[in-house]
């Protein structure tokens, strides 16, 4: 009959999948349980923690750092102290004395005051000192606050009774430990006293071994020893150079006086007499000569005979005897011209005395010789040793100077620590530790990271379940976006209204149990149906509305086109059972027939569970080819206008396998009855169905699909089947439900 007519149903265009506000506002009203159910659960997880985590007590402290003395030296004259000021930005001399503060060495310090096993009572128990160092440190924290010099020092432990305890240790250690890095105290106590003990025993030694060395060698001081020995060998050769040299004028005059007397004796007295400038000059030779032999003897004492100096003086007075004995032989009677007369020699010149003086003096030169030569002898004893202790003076010296150094390095560490961390001006206390509160902001975090964690997780799963897990229609939206049929009606779900559909207890409407939850009966028009149901003709059917408004649509298609044949065929079908195909039928053909245009006629196509399981007990007695007589129909008639017929009524049981074949036969008849509508409650749409074969014979085919159920994919191919017969298809979304308020929705 489909051929008859020239006008096709609208096609929609499928459209792209977008996600607009709508779509996220249906997701989040659909899984509000989900979400709910999700988020009390992280506030349960929240509550757990909350209570289960163990207690964090915390003490506070607050430490001024004005500034820093550096002692880069640890000699006690030296005045090298350095001051050091933080810095604006707080990262060197700050950042140090955090480091300071958060150091394993200061944590085993703590240790040792609080004690291990109290430190670790609250945190399992036992008594190790690494254990209890390392709760020490991981439960401090140390924050410098912004533009200040301030050390915010913070501890936290389960146990209230060690916080604070542990915290004053910290900040009393830290001071200590402050004034040994920066100012070495208590740190070189112990070496400055070994050392001083060592350089005390050594110098002793020395001094013992110095005077031994002097006693031995009858030294009280050598630069007094050497002073004296060097006077007495001066004042010995000044002597002897005195005694030689009045030896040797002694020597000379009695030469004289011998030659004299000798010249006298055998003087010639007719010889000439000597000219007085030869006498002269034998006078001037006598004199320097007498100059020369004295230089001689001085520089004899000074140096060896191989000197240069010594050399030229004997040279010289080599040269001055020569002279002086070269002018004796040319004047013969020179030393008689320059001697005085007879007489005068006997009373000026006693020949005997003068050879007891010439004795005497050559006495006296040796005494002095043997006197200098012994004090020659002491002074080089003192020589040999003197290196030896002039050694043992400078070691000694050494000695003394290291010994009074680390005595008075010790004794100026002894001062500094007697001052002590308590009493040092540029660090200050602000705050001690104060008593111990429990922490809160520690839990805030975890527990809001729960909560939101639940929050956005409940989200998330919706998103996740309903775009992709879900690939299901739900609503009139998806239709449109994902199909290429029209859409004829969305009829709500009232199996669940006025229920609370929680998700253990319902799934798309159903309890989980598998039956429909179906509304009270409030009606019994229909003495043949089960007293808690209503049939779809009914009145008072709950979804009597949307088939009348069904019905509406249907007849306004047909009258915009101009289809004005009768009868028109319109068949009901689906892609899943169950999808409410034969309540729908069964509600549009009571519709139909109210109308008053003719009768209706609903033929049941299932052979089991079709729109004929409401009459007589599921079996009516009038089948297809019967109905189109009117003389036959009578049992078929449920109602004014209102026929029902089933294919398993007829009496050729090879009907069924060659329904589309008997149908076309059938058509001729069904023009020329008096229905003005026949509506086919047909099977579903399968690739063994009879549906897509006889949907071609259709004016209308209306696809029901059962909203959270039939899936995007199975429409699609179900409406491809249909396509191919050429038939007119149409969407019904049944069962659909309405999760957004009213004012959000978008959809009629």
């Amino acid at each position: 009959m489909k051929e008859s007519f020239t006008t096709q149903a609208r096609v929609v265009e499928a459209t792209h999948a977008q996600l607009t506000p709508t779509d996220i506002y249906y997701i989040v009203f659909r899984h509000k349980w989900k979400i709910i159910l999700i988020f009390l659960a992280s506030i349960a997880v929240a509550g757990a923690f909350y209570f289960l985590k163990p207690p964090v007590y915390v003490s506070e402290a607050k430490i001024l750092i004005r500034y820093i003395i550096e002692e880069r030296s640890i000699s006690p004259e030296a005045n090298d102290a350095q001051v050091k000021s933080p810095d604006t930005r707080g990262e060197n001399i700050i950042n140090s004395e955090i480091e300071i503060l958060t150091s394993l060495d200061l944590a085993y310090d703590v240790v040792d005051t609080i004690g291990a096993e109290k430190i670790l009572a609250a945190l399992g128990g036992g008594t190790n000192r690494a254990a209890a160092a390392g709760a020490v440190r991981n439960g401090l924290a140390v924050e410098v606050p912004r533009r200040s010099n301030i050390l915010r020092v913070e501890y936290q432990h389960p146990d209230p009774t060690v916080v604070q305890p542990v915290l004053s240790a910290l900040v009393e250690t830290y001071l200590k430990r402050h004034v040994e890095i920066h100012l070495g105290v208590g740190v070189l106590d112990d070496f400055f006293a070994r050392q001083a003990d060592q350089l005390r025993a050594r110098l002793a030694q020395t001094e013992q071994e110095l005077k031994k060395l002097q006693t031995e060698a009858q030294i009280i001081s050598l630069d007094d020893t050497k002073r004296s020995y060097i006077g007495q060998i001066a004042k010995i050769q000044d002597e002897l150079l005195a005694a030689e040299a009045e030896l040797a004028s002694r020597r000379s005059a009695l030469e004289a006086i011998e030659k004299l007397l000798a010249v006298n004796a055998t003087a010639n007295t007719n010889e000439p007499a000597v000219p007085p400038a030869v006498i002269e000059e034998y006078r001037a030779v006598c004199a320097e000569l007498d100059t020369m032999l004295k230089r001689q003897a001085e520089l004899q004492l000074r140096y060896t005979e191989a000197h240069p100096l010594l050399k030229i003086v004997r040279q010289q007075v080599a040269d001055v005897q020569a002279h002086k004995l070269r002018l004796e032989q040319e004047n013969p009677k020179l030393l008689a011209s320059i001697l005085p007369t007879a007489a005068q020699a006997k009373t000026e010149y006693d020949l005997a005395a003068e050879v007891s003086r010439v004795s005497a003096l050559e006495a006296k030169i040796g005494v002095l010789t043997e006197q200098l030569n012994k004090v020659r002898a002491e002074a080089s004893r003192i020589v040999e040793v003197e290196p030896t202790i002039i050694q043992l003076q400078r070691k000694k010296e050494l000695e003394e100077a290291n010994y009074r150094y680390y005595t008075a390095s010790l004794e100026q560490a002894r001062v500094k620590e007697s001052l002590g961390p308590g009493k040092i001006t540029n660090i200050s206390v602000v705050q001690a530790p104060s008593p111990p509160v429990r922490r809160i902001k520690e839990l805030l975090k975890p527990i809001a990271l729960i909560l939101v964690f639940g929050l956005v997780g409940g989200f998330g799963l919706a998103f996740v379940t309903e775009r992709f897990l879900d690939q299901s229609i739900k609503r009139v939206a998806d239709v449109e976006r994902h199909l290429r049929i029209p859409l004829s009606m969305s009829i709500p779900d009232t199996n669940a209204d006025g229920l609370l559909r929680l998700p253990l207890l319902f799934r798309n409407g159903k309890r989980k149990s598998g039956g429909d939850v179906s509304p009270p009966t409030s009606s019994a028009a229909v003495p043949q149906l089960r007293s808690t149901e209503i049939a779809p003709w009914d009145p008072h059917h709950r979804l009597r509305p949307y088939y009348e408004g069904l019905r509406d649509r249907l007849i306004t298609y047909f009258e915009v086109r101009n289809m004005t044949h009768r009868p028109k065929l319109v068949a009901v079908t689906s892609c899943t059972h169950g999808a409410g195909v034969s309540t729908l039928a069964a509600g549009l053909a009571a519709a139909l027939s109210e109308t008053g245009d003719g009768n209706v006629l609903l033929v049941d196509m299932n052979p089991e569970h079709g729109a004929a399981q409401h009459f007589s007990k599921g079996k009516p007695t009038c089948g297809l080819a019967d109905a189109l007589e009117p003389e036959k129909r009578n049992d078929a008639m449920i109602q004014d206008n209102l026929y029902l017929v089933s294919v398993q009524a007829t009496n050729d049981q090879k009907l069924p396998r060659v329904l589309p074949k008997r149908f076309a036969h059938l058509v001729p008849k069904m023009k020329a009855s008096d229905f003005d509508y026949i509506i086919f409650d047909m099977p579903p749409v399968t690739q063994t169905s009879i549906t897509p074969r006889l949907a071609g014979f259709m004016d209308m085919v209306l696809m029901v699909i059962e909203s959270e159920k039939t899936g995007q994919e199975l429409v699609k191919r179900a409406t491809a089947l249909l396509h191919e017969s050429n038939a007119n298809v149409s969407a019904v979304l049944n069962k659909y439900r309405e999760y957004l308020p009213k004012r959000l929705s978008q959809e009629l």
